[in-house]
């Protein structure tokens, strides 16, 4: 059974994307576009206009051309709208780095992804340099002033005269987030103009903003959702976006009050501190008018109690990387009988469930694997056709690798993964990428790497291990701590006997899994 919205198909501009973002500046004017929210230091529409024109052409100045790669290695500052815009707008391709990412993670993303310059921030740079000698990158800039690196004030430095560029939207490429897909190292997803512009349109249909809509960028614009559906839907839609370098309760509660925010699009355990967290009773929080959350399921009661604590709307929407942002998004009001649901399937989109043993379609309220299908699928995964074919059929069908089923009015619910991946705080930690690390050690024999509930992350990775040698659980975390970004820190850990694995050697994770629910459960 295939799954479509009601709503009539929407016309989605065939444009690149800087051209669409931008689309209505000449009226905006001296409205503010993106505040920092610790500073105030404001960009208004016009010179977020003016600067992309500058870097466009400060890009192609320096040989940086049509096809070309840009690292982004930034915080959330104004200037990435800059940064993203402005590589769009020369027809170059946006790969954007998770700021906890240590030098072996950036050399990882670097040379797959054949980065030709990067540009970050000085506090970045003792990470990023290191990274960037041993990949050729040709050259660094940095927002503001470090050693080996040249200022990105520099870039600007010029008349603003871009270059014409003809970009074929459905083509091109855009933007190449890395994401681990269903196993192993992250990829990189090849995403075009009309991907990301589509999904935003399509998105933003759903639940519109209103003109004086004020959003918080807290969620890092290196992640599809924060890239997407915060960042370039905001100047999109022309409302006023107040950025946040990095996430502290206190701060985020701050900057709620003084700005007095309307909108937040979160992830579940934000949601669940507004919900729970004494704090949020000492700020003024009454200008929230609509809440989303994403990027992992929210139970219906943290968002039911979120809602109310708040006064305000709050949806689920459900979505991948490699459908560039959403696929599924609810509508407010939301019935009451339809919290916890991901809601409808977006407009000119279509999603089915399958059995996940025969692949056959299954119908209303059948578990199974959920697809999608429609202009915001992903071309495919970088440098890897055997991982493309393995998630996008020959009909076009992106299989997602997560459970769930559609209720009667088609309202889907997410309940579980077919794939194995880790979401700490909606951050994706690749089970055996841990486990790789792990019996590099001497004194590990073997060790498999499961999702540990956890109410305020989502899950943690757990990690059960076979010794040979003599050592702590405590030296082991603290080791592999050292060794990877801090969303994949082992954060429990368990020793066994041995490594429950199949007849082909394969980590059977599913008995792991089952034993610590029902040691949770017990």
């Amino acid at each position: 059974m295939i799954f479509r919205n009601d709503k009539p198909e929407i016309q989605v501009p065939n444009s690149d994307l800087t051209s669409i973002v931008l689309s209505k500046v000449d009226e905006l004017g001296d409205k503010a576009a993106l505040i920092d929210g610790p500073t105030g230091r404001t960009l208004t529409y016009t010179q977020l206009r003016t600067q992309i024109r500058h870097l466009a052409a400060g890009l192609d100045q320096r040989g940086f051309k049509k096809g070309d790669v840009c690292a982004v290695f930034c915080p959330n500052i104004p200037e990435y709208a800059t940064i993203f815009l402005g590589v769009a707008a020369v027809g170059g391709i946006n790969t954007t780095i998770n700021s906890l990412y240590s030098t072996n993670d950036l050399i990882h993303q670097f040379k797959d992804s054949g980065a030709k310059i990067l540009i970050t921030i000085p506090a970045f740079m003792d990470r990023a340099l290191p990274a960037a000698q041993e990949c050729g990158i040709k050259e660094i800039f940095v927002l503001g002033e470090a050693e080996n690196a040249t200022a990105f004030s520099e870039l600007l430095n010029n008349p603003g005269i871009p270059p014409k560029v003809t970009i074929d939207p459905k083509r091109d490429l855009v933007a190449l987030p890395y994401s681990s897909g269903t196993t192993g190292l992250s990829k990189g997803v090849m995403l075009t103009h009309e991907n990301l512009s589509s999904n935003m349109v399509l998105s933003e249909s759903i639940n519109p903003l209103i003109d004086e809509d004020l959003m918080v960028g807290v969620l890092p614009f290196f992640h599809i959702y924060g890239m997407v559906l915060i960042l370039n839907l905001a100047i999109y839609r022309g409302v006023t976006l107040v950025t946040m370098p990095r996430f502290d309760l206190e701060q985020f509660l701050q900057i709620i009050e003084d700005y007095k925010i309307s909108t937040l699009s979160l992830v579940p355990p934000l949601v669940l501190a507004l919900a729970k967290h004494p704090l949020v009773d000492k700020y003024d929080t009454s200008s929230i008018r609509l809440i989303s959350s994403g990027a992992a399921p929210l139970g219906s009661e943290i968002e039911e109690a979120c809602a109310e604590r708040l006064g305000c709307q709050i949806y689920q929407g459900y979505g991948l990387t490699e459908v560039s942002g959403a696929c599924h998004v609810n509508s407010v009001p939301v019935p009451a009988e339809k919290t916890g649901a991901v809601g409808r399937v977006l407009p000119n989109t279509y999603s089915k469930v399958i059995d996940t043993e025969t692949g056959a379609e299954l119908g209303i309220n059948e578990r199974g694997e959920v697809l999608i299908k429609g202009m915001h699928i992903m071309v495919g995964y970088l440098n890897n056709d055997d991982a493309t074919k393995h998630c996008i059929d020959e009909d076009g069908w992106f299989h997602s690798g997560d459970i769930g089923y559609a209720d009667e009015d088609g309202y889907f619910y997410i309940v579980d993964r077919l794939k194995e991946l880790i979401k700490y705080k909606a951050y994706q930690v690749a089970p055996a990428e841990l486990e790789a690390l792990l019996v590099s050690h001497d004194a590990i024999a073997d060790a498999a790497v499961i999702p540990s509930p956890d109410e305020e992350a989502g899950e943690i990775p757990k990690a059960f291990v076979v010794l040979k040698g003599d050592i702590s659980a405590e030296e082991i975390m603290s080791w592999v701590a050292n060794e990877v970004a801090p969303h994949k820190k082992i954060r429990k850990l368990e020793f066994v006997d041995e490594i429950p694995k199949s007849a082909s050697g394969k980590i059977l994770r599913r008995v792991l899994v089952e034993q610590e629910r029902a040691n949770i459960n017990s």
